[in-house]
């Protein structure tokens, strides 16, 4: 039995500057990932994303791994996310269940796309989680709205908000390609049919789907309150003029009179 373990460490990892310290037991990497062979069924994978998943890995080799990757990191976060998965080999045929999956043989393919596949589920789980902490915030304004009748964030909060919402969508569309399945799954049937069945164990197209929905939704309430606050200060401005024009009539009307 493997045992494989994947943690939403950061924002992002410089995975070139972190090849450059580490290159011993390099098995595979490109631009976005490492991935490391470190023994007969030893395994670590790096992404770019903040992801670092271990197979075979004692929770002391992994805290030493993960402490020797922190300088490379982007938004280190206190409490990584976590997912684990458990992998039978030997099995009669490849079946997938609960938290696990039964193959017939370990290759090293195989345990990379099911690496990969735990990977991307904790980082699914980092983004709805981010994508949960707006919409709740998108909610409670609208609260407001709906009660008082007006909106209840000056223009500075607003304009931090609409950063942070779109800091989190460009983050998503740089990691598209996170859900796609690897190219070595259009030439070879069987790791196909693994990579298709980890998607719907780990349900990765719905949870992205979700996300995305969430994330439009929250969009459309910043249009709202992006006009909003347009009309608010455009009706400040006119009240303003219109009190400097009922300043100076009055001035005009004073100095007629004292001039009678």
């Amino acid at each position: 039995m493997l045992h494989v373990v994947s943690y939403q460490v950061a924002d992002g990892i410089d995975v070139r500057a972190f090849r450059g310290g580490y290159k011993e037991g390099i098995y595979h990497y490109d631009a976005d990932e490492l991935f490391y062979k470190t023994g007969p069924e030893d395994f670590v994978y790096v992404f770019k994303y903040g992801v670092v998943c271990f197979m075979n890995y004692d929770e002391g080799a992994r805290t030493a791994f993960l402490r020797r990757i922190v300088p490379y990191c982007k938004n280190v976060f206190e409490q990584p996310l976590s997912e684990e998965f458990e992998v039978e080999t030997h099995a009669k045929e490849n079946k997938f269940g609960y938290n696990k999956i039964e193959i017939v043989k370990p290759d090293i393919e195989v345990l990379r796309l099911i690496m990969l596949n735990v990977s991307q589920s904790v980082s699914l789980d980092y983004y709805s989680e981010q994508t949960n902490l707006l919409q709740e915030e998108t909610h409670s304004h609208t609260l407001k709205l709906e009660r008082r009748g007006r909106l209840d964030i000056s223009g500075k909060n607003l304009k931090m908000y609409i950063g942070k919402t779109l800091n989190l969508k460009n983050r998503i569309a740089e990691n598209l390609y996170i859900f796609d399945s690897p190219p070595e799954t259009w030439e070879d049937e069987n790791l196909n049919r693994i990579d298709q069945g980890l998607k719907r164990t780990f349900d990765l197209q719905d949870r992205f789907k979700d996300i995305r929905e969430g994330l439009e939704i929250i969009k459309e309430n910043l249009e709202l309150f992006k006009d909003l606050l347009q009309y608010r200060n455009s009706t400040f401005l006119e009240w303003i003029i219109i009190i400097l024009v009922a300043l100076e009539v009055i001035n005009l009307v004073i100095d007629k009179v004292f001039k009678i």
